[in-house]
């Protein structure tokens, strides 16, 4: 009877995730800079529209506002918004930051996340209504519609701007313990 038993190799340990290449990180970094400041400008843009078109008394003023909002929020806010989404994500992922090693990069993710949804959700069918509404002649149903998500929207964006720079708050549980592995 043979008593040799056969051993399993051990599993390598994981190494750390690859990394971007530092043309490509410097790229990535670039069109997410740019993209989070047409972001930004893009909900200043909104924001200004909304007051112009919850305080002006005069319909055509209103109309050309929430028509103005609504073409930026059809066609230039979700593609900038989800460019922002995935230039992070690459970034976060490509680089030593990481996506959950620090609570800053962690925050703003989840916050891109939130903030890309209620565009979707609610920014664009509330500026939607206030169109629908106005074009068919009547008063701006709610200045709500047009004023809520950009303030949200401006306050997310000013917030991120700020942890992108200060870089507060330090590891999570698990990049602590990641750098524990890895070292």
């Amino acid at each position: 009877m043979d008593t040799h038993t056969e051993q399993k190799p051990a599993k390598p340990r994981p190494g750390p995730p690859p990394r971007l290449g530092r043309p490509a990180r410097r790229a990535a970094l670039v069109v997410h800079v740019i993209a989070s400041a047409g972001w930004l400008g893009l909900t200043l843009g909104l924001l200004a529209l909304g007051i112009t078109a919850a305080t002006d008394g005069s319909a055509g003023t209103v109309e050309a506002s929430v028509r103005a909002m609504k073409l930026f929020a059809d066609w230039l806010l979700l593609p900038v918004a989800f460019l922002t989404l995935l230039s992070g994500l690459l970034l976060s992922l490509g680089t030593t930051w990481g996506l959950a090693r620090y609570r800053w990069v962690y925050t703003k993710f989840w916050l891109t996340l939130a903030t890309t949804t209620a565009t979707v959700f609610a920014l664009r069918p509330g500026v939607n209504s206030a169109v629908t509404a106005v074009a068919a002649g009547g008063p701006l149903p709610d200045a709500g519609d047009v004023l809520f998500g950009p303030v949200v929207s401006l306050s997310a964006y000013v917030f991120m701007t700020v942890i992108s720079v200060l870089k507060p708050w330090g590891k999570t549980r698990r990049g602590s313990e990641t750098s524990r592995a890895f070292a």
